[in-house]
């Protein structure tokens, strides 16, 4: 399959077997925290299928002119993969091995401000890579340290636009049918700001320290209330 964009040629091929992907090093201890949440809560919610492909720094290829590009967004969330997991291990080609993402997510962690690139020249930037090249529907830049959140959402002029939250501060992901947002508190000795989901309802999606702790204020509640009616609950 070939579109064009700009001067691009662009093709979704396979990265060849042989291909080396860059092995660099995360850019800081809270990315992947950040990114084992988002997905951690969409699994326990049911909202990942078996075809769903939940990505963090992990490649994503397209083709220009003949020359491969990839991007690892810090995380990503495609719905539906229409070959084996075991043929996307390495890398990811839209298109060709599944569905365009959904969403793709970069957490700021410098100065650099590399999430915001709208080169066009090859190699070209994030921003255009995910805008122009992939046509990613939602693109979130998140701030860990502040909490500050950023939604483009695609629109009809094929250009990112940025998004306003609605009363509750948070963002409605109409494909994923789920609200995004920023929530504070502790979770794996992290004590910050943290992207997390909402459902339609408003109802937070829970992660599952969080599920247990519920299940274990239950269980009080219940021994609470066979102790109140004179039985002494098993332990």
């Amino acid at each position: 399959m070939t579109t064009l964009t700009q001067d691009y040629q662009i093709t979704w091929e396979k990265l060849p077997d042989d291909y080396k992907l860059p092995d660099d090093p995360v850019d800081n201890i809270n990315q992947p925290a950040l990114a084992a949440a988002l997905t951690e809560s969409l699994q326990l919610a049911g909202k990942i299928s078996a075809n769903t492909l939940t990505t963090t720094n992990y490649g994503i290829c397209a083709t220009l002119n003949n020359k491969i590009v990839i991007k690892a967004p810090d995380w990503a969330f495609i719905a539906k993969i229409n070959v084996s997991r075991e043929e996307v291990t390495r890398s990811y080609t839209p298109e060709l091995q599944g569905d365009i993402p959904v969403i793709v997510m970069e957490f700021i962690s410098d100065t650099q401000e590399t999430e915001y690139s709208i080169k066009a020249t090859y190699p070209p930037g994030k921003w255009f890579f995910y805008e122009r090249i992939l046509k990613v529907p939602n693109y979130i830049i998140f701030e860990p340290d502040s909490g500050s959140i950023e939604m483009y959402r695609l629109k009809n002029t094929e250009q990112y636009i940025l998004q306003e939250p609605d009363g509750n501060q948070r963002y409605w992901i109409a494909e994923m049918n789920l609200y995004l947002g920023v929530w504070q508190g502790t979770r794996e000795n992290r004590t910050g700001k943290w992207l997390r989901w909402w459902d339609e309802q408003g109802n937070l999606l829970p992660w599952g320290s969080e599920l247990a702790e519920q299940e274990r204020q239950r269980a009080e509640r219940l021994a609470a209330q066979l102790r109140a009616a004179g039985i002494e609950p098993e332990v």
